[in-house]
């Protein structure tokens, strides 16, 4: 597990990537994922607007993979 501190400089973009391929291994696909280009000293990723079953999908497979 990577500690929290390590991941503050974290690039965005790498972080977008990393998740836009993950997340279809859980059956997720979030459109709107994307760098917030608006706040570029925070580093957001925006996970944008889903449909209600994306978001219960999304939430089973953080459930899932607490377990394991």
């Amino acid at each position: 597990m990577v500690a929290a501190h390590d991941l503050q400089d974290v690039d965005p973009f790498a972080a977008t990537e990393s998740l836009r391929t993950a997340l279809p291994q859980a059956g997720i696909v979030l459109p709107s994922l994307a760098v917030d280009a608006g706040s570029p000293t925070l580093r957001l990723v925006d996970l944008g607007r889903v449909r209600a079953d994306v978001a219960v999908r999304l939430a089973e497979a953080l459930r899932r993979a607490g377990q394991g």
